[in-house]
């Protein structure tokens, strides 16, 4: 199989560092041009410092981008009693001594797809502003942009009753994603909530030793404990790792094509994600809608990347 060129946009956050584990490992195909970060979890400076510390500790040689400081429209908005006050606690990583690029995120988005021979996918697991504004700074970006594979939304919220929190973030530019016409590939909480590292699936991998696996274990056992106090879940829910374990395996994922459409004015639907799962409303399917995971296959390849990790590093 041939390289598959990617731009990972992200707000590391747990999910999002281990997104990175799986795209970056020896089992994946995937060409990583670069990675561009955005406010979300915690602030921009914050996920950028945490994105050059993962690449540090996977020796992943790509570029760093820094990018949105805030949503489109209205103001930041950050989950530090999910992700820590640095947005990836748990962990103990040296600063990083790499450095992030000077060009801004949107501008090197626009650039590497206008530039790239093949398409691009593009791969969003934080707020989708820097998507959005490279979409409507250039919309002619859509012309490369194969697919854009992202975490965010459900037929439910987690931030509102109504609202995921990526799309609650920037709704704003959510909406601008879902009517750009450009392929999109949605994780949304339907099925990222199937992926939950319970106390087995810790204790599976905290057998694991190499340096990335007991990085990972560490994200685990703070994640879980924050998904525990703050909504009563037994683990925390990768979501954002269902996004790269799909462009690794896409027959993990059970999936169906549907219209989504993002509300961005209703004062308790803010965010919220309309899912047409019957097709009521008779508008043409936008996306590919994830639904359902094979979750011991799912575990199983986890570990297999984990491992592979031995070997690598």
């Amino acid at each position: 199989m041939g390289k598959r060129n990617v731009i990972l946009d992200c707000d590391p956050g747990h999910d999002d560092a281990i997104a990175i584990i799986i795209a970056a490992s020896k089992r994946s195909h995937l060409n990583i041009l670069g990675i561009t970060t955005v406010a979300g979890n915690v602030a921009v400076e914050k996920n950028t410092v945490n994105a050059l510390k993962i690449c540090e500790l996977l020796d992943l040689d790509v570029p760093v981008y820094k990018g949105s400081q805030r949503p489109m429209v209205k103001q930041s908005e950050i989950a530090p009693e999910i992700h820590g006050e640095t947005g990836m606690d748990g962990p103990a990583l040296p600063e990083p001594m790499k450095t992030h690029e000077d060009q801004h995120a949107v501008d090197f988005i626009i650039e590497t797809v206008k530039s790239s021979k093949e398409k691009v996918t593009l791969v969003p697991t934080g707020p989708l502003t820097n998507i959005a504004m490279a979409l409507v700074k250039a919309p002619e970006i859509k012309e490369n942009i194969e697919e854009v594979v992202l975490m965010g939304g459900g037929t439910f919220g987690n931030w509102s009753p109504a609202a995921e929190f990526n799309i609650y973030v920037d709704a704003e530019a959510a909406q601008v994603v879902f009517e750009s016409g450009v392929p999109i590939t949605m994780f949304g909480l339907d099925v990222t909530h199937q992926v939950i590292a319970d106390s087995a699936v810790q204790e599976r991998f905290n057998k694991l030793d190499n340096k990335v696996a007991v990085f990972v274990s560490e994200l685990l056992e703070f994640f879980g404990a924050a998904y525990k106090d703050h909504f009563g879940f037994e683990g925390g829910p990768i979501h954002d790792a269902c996004t790269t374990m799909y462009l690794l395996e896409p027959e993990v994922f059970g999936t169906c094509r549907v219209n989504v459409s993002v509300e961005t004015k209703g004062e308790f639907t803010y965010g919220m994600t309309a899912v047409d799962l019957l097709g009521t409303t008779g508008l043409e399917p936008n996306t590919l809608f994830a639904e359902s995971v094979d979750q011991e296959r799912f575990w199983n390849l986890f570990e297999e990347i984990l491992i592979s990790y031995d070997e690598a590093l």
